[in-house]
């Protein structure tokens, strides 16, 4: 279905629990009410439970993502390396379709009730269920009042641990078909990332996995001189010359990191080169 959103929430997961929790103390306290013969909880807990219903139908919205408009052609490679503050690098290799879905392009939200006049008919309904809600609340039975106490406590409590789960918990990605791919090392030890002493080691490895090192001079991930143009050279001839396999168990792309080249020390000896820098600075008077 092309008017299916591309990512939406999960339909059964923390956020739903939640809710099947609230409508559980909702019906448990309606029926208490009713064999204490407590009115005034009656319509608290009515208005109370019609205001949440009332505020999420007023506030239901899906996530649009863009989408190419031009689909005919060879859509080109988008693949997206991502610089942590940190010092970390994550490379996501995957088509423009993808890149531009995720990364790029400006996700759009579409609300049930675009509407002004109809949200804010809604927003009246919503304030005045409130009043009510709160009103009968004050005037209901003290045992009563301990029910709808405890039970906001306890949600309080749990929608607190739900916005403390990780966010990829709460979406459905199911859309978007996932290859794993590590680095040889990091295979080898059964881990999915790979920690690196300094920044060199960790750029290079992303070279490694990127076989490419124009993306380096965009997003300034090094420094602009000859020197490190130079190792840059070095470091994407290496790579390429690693390459990569294919695990048939597991079917994840394993970049091989090459042994006979030490990023490290490479850029140490172009840096301590005197000949490498006369030439440099002579060919940059000339």
């Amino acid at each position: 279905n092309d008017e299916a959103p591309v990512v939406k929430a999960r339909a059964f997961g923390w956020l739903t629990a939640n809710n099947i929790l609230g409508a559980i103390f909702a019906l448990a306290i309606l029926v208490l009410a009713a064999i204490w013969q407590d009115g005034m909880a009656l319509i608290a807990v009515c208005c109370l439970s019609l205001l949440s219903t009332v505020i999420g139908f007023g506030n239901k919205w899906t996530l649009k993502l863009p989408q190419r408009r031009f689909t005919k052609g060879k859509v080109p490679r988008g693949d997206v390396v991502i610089r942590h503050p940190k010092g970390s690098f994550l490379v996501v290799k995957c088509s423009e379709d993808i890149a531009r879905e995720i990364f790029f392009a400006p996700e759009n939200i579409e609300y049930l009730i675009e509407d002004q006049v109809l949200y804010r008919l809604l927003a009246l309904v919503g304030s005045i269920l409130l009043m009510a809600g709160v009103i009968s609340l004050a005037n209901c039975l003290v045992k009563s009042q301990v029910c709808f106490a405890a039970a906001y406590l306890i949600l309080n409590a749990t929608y607190w641990i739900v916005a403390a789960i990780p966010a990829r918990v709460h979406w459905n990605t199911s859309a978007f078909v996932v290859r794993p791919q590590c680095l040889g090392e990091a295979c080898e030890e059964n881990k999915w990332t790979d920690s690196n002493d300094s920044f060199t080691k960790a750029l290079f490895k992303a070279i490694v996995a990127t076989k490419e090192t124009d993306w380096v001079q965009l997003g300034d991930a090094a420094p602009r001189t000859e020197v490190w143009n130079q190792w840059l050279r070095e470091a994407k001839e290496a790579a390429k010359d690693a390459g990569f396999e294919i695990d048939k168990e597991s079917n994840m792309t394993v970049y091989k990191v090459p042994e006979d080249f030490d990023p490290q020390g490479r850029l140490r000896d172009l840096l301590n080169d005197p000949e490498f820098n006369t030439h440099m600075q002579q060919s940059g008077h000339v």
